[in-house]
C-alpha cells in the first residue's frame, strides 16, 4: 500500500471518529423500573377471535406475543408483556339502536335479567388465553362504558348528555359488583387471571363521546373517586386482588390542569393523590396503587413542546409521590409530520415518529409502561398489524416491530438509567435499559436519513459486546440480527437498533438496584 493511500485511510478513519457520537450508560442513576409494554384488543379481537383459520389467528398471537426466534435467531414475535381486555358494555346486543358503529360494539357477560354469560366475548376470550399461553405476564381490563343497564341513557355512549358519568345514582354498586363478578368469573370459567382494572376511560377533557361511534363516557373526578371506592371495597368483598388503577386520562394536559373542560374534570393528578382533596384523595383506598395512567394522544408536536410536557409530567408525579403509564396511543389529525391518522402505512415513516414518542415517555415522562393503542386494526394508523376482514388475513408493519425494539428485549423489572450522550428528535435518540439478569439493553433510534456513527459504552470500563436487532425499511430486518458489535457502530438510516449485552456470566450478575 502507498504511502498516500495509507495516508487517506488514516484521514478517513479520523473523521469517521470523530463524527462518531458517544453515549456512556451512568450505573450511579437508576431511573424509573419498567414493568411493562403492551397493546389492546379493541375492537378486532372479537372477530379475529372466531375466525375459522386458527393459523392466521396463531400467526397474529404469535407477532404479538411470542418470545421465541427462528432457526436464523430472529424474534417471531414482540413478546408484549401486558395485554388490554376491553370488558364490554352491552352495545352489540342492542344492534343498531346503541348508537354506536357496528365495528366498535362489545358484548357484556351481564344478561338483562341479572345473571351472567361467560361464553361472551367469545373472540376476546381467545386471545386471552393465546396471550397467557405464549407467555404474557399481565393483563388489564378496561371498561368505556358502563353496561347499559345501569347507565341513565340505557346506552353505552353518552349521546343526549353533559361531562359527567353516564350512570344511574343508585347504581354504583352494582357496576363496582359487575367489575369484580366479571374479573373474578374470567378466571373461573378460563383460568384468566386479571392483573390490573381500569373502570372509566379517557372521562376528561374534550372527549364526550358522543354517537355515533363508540362505547364511552366522560365522569367528574368526584364521580370517579365515588365509584374507584365502591370498586374497591366490591373487590375486597369477592376476594379478588385485581390492582385498580386511574384515570386513563384522554390527553396529559388533563393530568396537569384544566384542558378543555371545567374544573370538575380537570388537575387529575392532584385532585386524586393530594391529600389536601379530602372528598377525592384515592391514595388511602384498598387496592388502589400510587400511579396515574394517561394517554399521549395530541402532545406529540410540535417537538419541543412534546419533551417540555413530560418533563413537566415527570415532576408533577414526583411531587405527589406517584408513577405514570402511558396507557395508550395512536395516530391523530394533528400528527401531521406522518400525514395524520389517515391510510395505514406500512412503513418507518409511522414506525420511528411512534418510536420517538416512547422515547420522550420512557426519558422524559419516566413512564413504568407503555402501551399502544389496537393491537389489529384497519385502513388508518391505529392498528399494529392491518387486519382485512373480508379475506381474514393480516400483514405486519414496521410499526409492530419498531414497538418490539423495547418490548422483546426489556422485560418487566428492568431499571433505566441515564445515559450520557447528545439527544436530537431528528437525529440520534439513544435509551439504555438493565434487565433483572443483569444484562444492558440499549435502543437506538436514528431519525435521520444518513448513516450515523456510534460509540456505546458502560461508566465501569468493561469491555462489552453487543448483539445488534435492527428494525428498518430494508428487506427482512423487522428486529433482524445484524451482528455483534464491541462498542462502535454504524446505525442505518432511518431504523432502530436494540443492543443486547452478550457473555454475562453468572458471577458477573449483579443485583438489581432498591
Amino acid at each position: 500500500m502507498s504511502r498516500r493511500v495509507a495516508t487517506a485511510l488514516l484521514l478517513a478513519a479520523i473523521i469517521v471518529s470523530v463524527q462518531a457520537q458517544t453515549f456512556n450508560i451512568d450505573t450511579s442513576k437508576p431511573r424509573q423500573t419498567i414493568r411493562h409494554f403492551g397493546a389492546s384488543d379493541a375492537w378486532s379481537m372479537q372477530n379475529i377471535g372466531i375466525w375459522p383459520d386458527e393459523q392466521e389467528q396463531a400467526k397474529i398471537a404469535d407477532w404479538l406475543f411470542s418470545a421465541e426466534n427462528d432457526a436464523n435467531g430472529q424474534p417471531k414475535g414482540i413478546a408484549l408483556s401486558l395485554w388490554r381486555f376491553n370488558l364490554g358494555a352491552g352495545s352489540a346486543e342492542q344492534g343498531d339502536s346503541s348508537y354506536i358503529n357496528r365495528g366498535t360494539r362489545t358484548e357484556c357477560f351481564l344478561q338483562a335479567d341479572g345473571s351472567y354469560d361467560f361464553t361472551k366475548q367469545a373472540g376476546q376470550r381467545k386471545f386471552l388465553r393465546m396471550a397467557k399461553e405464549r407467555g404474557v405476564p399481565y393483563l388489564l381490563a378496561f371498561l368505556n362504558s358502563p353496561p347499559v343497564f345501569f347507565t341513565q341513557n340505557h346506552l353505552a355512549t353518552n349521546t343526549g348528555r353533559d361531562g359527567t358519568l353516564n350512570l344511574r345514582p343508585e347504581c354504583y354498586e352494582p357496576f363496582a359488583r359487575f367489575m369484580a363478578t366479571a374479573i373474578d368469573g374470567l378466571q373461573k370459567h378460563d383460568g384468566i387471571k386479571i392483573d390490573y382494572l381500569c373502570p372509566v376511560n379517557e372521562p376528561d377533557g374534550h372527549w364526550n363521546w358522543q354517537g355515533p361511534k363508540q362505547e364511552g363516557s366522560p365522569a367528574t373526578n368526584r364521580e370517579i373517586a365515588r365509584l374507584v371506592r365502591k370498586t374497591s371495597r366490591a373487590l375486597q368483598q369477592q376476594s379478588v386482588n385485581t390492582q385498580l388503577l386511574v384515570n386513563e386520562s384522554s390527553d396529559l394536559r388533563c393530568l396537569l390542569g384544566i384542558y378543555k373542560t371545567d374544573w370538575q374534570r380537570g388537575n387529575t393528578i392532584r385532585t386524586l393523590f393530594s391529600k389536601d382533596s379530602t372528598q377525592t384523595y384515592l391514595g388511602d383506598t384498598p387496592q388502589v396503587p400510587h400511579l396515574i395512567l394517561g394517554h399521549s394522544y395530541w402532545t406529540n408536536t410540535p417537538v419541543p413542546y412534546m419533551k417540555r410536557i413530560r418533563e413537566q409530567l415527570r415532576d408533577t408525579c414526583r411531587h405527589y409521590g406517584i408513577s405514570f403509564w402511558q396507557s395508550e396511543l395512536c395516530i391523530m389529525s394533528n400528527d401531521e409530520e406522518i400525514g395524520g391518522g389517515g391510510g395505514y402505512d406500512f412503513t418507518m415513516k409511522t414506525a420511528l415518529y411512534v418510536a420517538r414518542v416512547i422515547h420522550h415517555d420512557l426519558c422524559h415522562a419516566d413512564a413504568e409502561s407503555w402501551s399502544w393503542w389496537r393491537a389489529c386494526g384497519g385502513d388508518y394508523k391505529d392498528g399494529l398489524i392491518r387486519v382485512y376482514d373480508r379475506t381474514q388475513q393480516a400483514r405486519d408493519s414496521r410499526l409492530l416491530w419498531a414497538l418490539g425494539n423495547y418490548s422483546r428485549f426489556i422485560r418487566p423489572g428492568a431499571v433505566r438509567y441515564d445515559i450520557e450522550g447528545p439527544e436530537d428528535p431528528y437525529g440520534l435518540m439513544v435509551s439504555a435499559y438493565r434487565n433483572t439478569d443483569g444484562r444492558w439493553v440499549v435502543v437506538a433510534l436514528n431519525y435521520g436519513d444518513k448513516e450515523a456513527a456510534m460509540n456505546l459504552s458502560v461508566d465501569d470500563g468493561r469491555a462489552r459486546q453487543w448483539l445488534a436487532y435492527r428494525t428498518s425499511d430494508a428487506e427482512g430486518e423487522t428486529l433482524r440480527p445484524s451482528g455483534i458489535v464491541a462498542g462502535s457502530t454504524t446505525l442505518s438510516p432511518r431504523s432502530i437498533t436494540t443492543f443486547v449485552e452478550q457473555n454475562l456470566t453468572a458471577a458477573e450478575t449483579p443485583a438489581p438496584p432498591c
